[in-house]
């Protein structure tokens, strides 16, 4: 594992793979089971919905209440972070998550749904914010991106894992010792996060200079490279000046949009590719393993445009581009041929991740000082607003119209105004020299 290019100093180049391995890895699997708990109800809702009683409206309002948890816990968890450290934090997150996710088999009904899957973002809340704001501690900026990207891999792997995992349990583990399927898949897919966080507070180190696997030369070498990095004048003396910043809430809109679009297809994949197979009537395993196409492809686009952001250091133009492929791709997901749907599904997905890295290395890039932890945390509230509207109108207007197709328009639109918010943002660094391509 090494997203880390060639340097000229090989010394340097040591330092970031011992990171790599050691921060990075640990990071990225944490990553990889919480977003496969988040969206694994997708796959549960082909069997629950039915079982419990749910009507299309109550699973998108569940699916869409985790977000409130996080939005309402999001900033004090990041505020925390910096007064105990990131180790505690990222260690409490992953062992109550996890344990919230194995209660998931005892829902019985839309109340009991709605309570645990706003549990979830409650114990959640301040892991993403707070991974992102942790790597500034270990990565140099030529080097953000692509950090960020293999936590957002992570993203794409959980998307690849779960489709085939899920309904394999759910079709394999039926009524096996009195538990359903989707019991048994969020007994089994919740316990590897409380393993996790155990190991995550005996292993992870809060700060370079705590790290005993660092020799002292190769911290003052790591501490000169990460001084390097470029640094934007900004107001935000107070929290409340990043509320006067317009290329705030522009970078806001951008944040809301592209989450909207990515929960739109987490929780509604299965049943898009469902709808579009109903004339060949595949089978719940031949979706899982369908829904496993869009996020392999996406690990691909992240990591090589990942890669050529940070070479020439190119935010802007990398996210808008995205953006509207993403907003068209959306249009076209609700097609009644199984392939063009799957192929539009594979273009949204794959562009919406890919922004997801350029777009944090855009803001990394931009707030910083003492009160990046904090900004990076009202962004991410601000963003999570989308992740909780999306599932919430796609299944309102599900129910209404009796189709997908209004509320992915909706979607889409919001996506297109993320996107000419980002063109219009104008440079988000100063125009300094170009770096040495490495």
């Amino acid at each position: 594992m090494n997203p880390t290019p060639a340097t000229p100093s090989p010394q340097l180049a040591a330092i970031y793979h011992k990171i790599n391995w050691r921060i990075l890895s640990l990071l990225t699997l944490g990553y990889i089971f919480a977003y496969m708990d988040r969206v694994n109800i997708a796959f549960a809702k082909l069997h629950m919905q039915q079982d419990i009683g749910l009507s299309e409206a109550a699973y998108g309002l569940a699916a869409g209440i985790l977000f409130i948890g996080l939005m309402l816990f999001e900033i004090p968890s990041n505020l925390l972070l910096l007064k105990i450290g990131a180790r505690k934090i990222f260690s409490r997150i992953m062992i109550l998550w996890g344990l919230t996710s194995v209660a998931m088999l005892f829902v019985h009904d839309a109340y009991s749904f709605y309570v645990l899957r706003f549990l979830l973002g409650v114990f959640e809340a301040g892991y993403f914010p707070g991974v992102i704001f942790y790597l500034t501690y270990w990565y140099s900026e030529a080097r953000t991106a692509r950090a960020i990207s293999f936590i957002m891999c992570a993203g794409a792997i959980a998307g690849i894992t779960a489709g085939p995992l899920s309904t394999w349990l759910m079709t394999h583990m039926a009524n096996v010792w009195i538990l359903k399927g989707w019991q048994w898949m969020f007994l089994i897919e919740g316990l590897p996060c409380i393993v996790l966080g155990l190991i995550i507070i005996a292993y992870l180190d809060d700060t370079p200079a705590q790290a005993k696997w660092l020799s002292a030369e190769e911290k003052t070498l790591l501490n000169a490279d990460l001084a390097k990095r470029h640094v934007i004048p900004t107001s935000y003396h107070r929290m409340h000046h990043v509320f006067k910043d317009k290329r705030f809430y522009a970078m806001a809109l951008c944040y809301l949009s592209f989450l909207a679009g990515i929960y739109a297809i987490n929780f509604w994949m299965p049943t898009l590719l469902r709808e579009a197979s109903s004339a060949s009537s595949i089978s719940l395993t031949q979706i899982g393993l369908l829904s496993a196409i869009p996020y392999a492809v996406s690990i691909i686009t992240m990591v090589v445009l990942g890669y050529t952001s940070d070479r020439y250091l190119e935010r802007r133009w990398h996210t808008t581009l995205l953006m509207l492929i993403s907003a068209l791709g959306l249009c076209a997901t609700t097609s009644n041929n199984l392939i063009i749907a799957l192929i539009s599904i594979t273009l949204t997905t794959a562009s919406l991740f890919t922004v997801s890295v350029v777009f944090w290395a855009m803001a990394s890039d931009y707030l910083k000082g003492k009160l990046a932890a904090g900004s990076i945390a009202i962004l991410d509230v601000i963003g999570l607003t989308g992740c909780f509207l999306s599932p919430v109108v796609i299944g309102r207007l599900k129910d209404v119209t009796g189709s997908l197709q209004a509320g992915l328009f909706v979607i889409a639109g919001l996506v297109l105004a993320g996107g000419i918010a980002i063109a219009a943002l104008g440079p988000t660094r100063q125009n300094s020299t170009r770096p040495n391509a490495r």
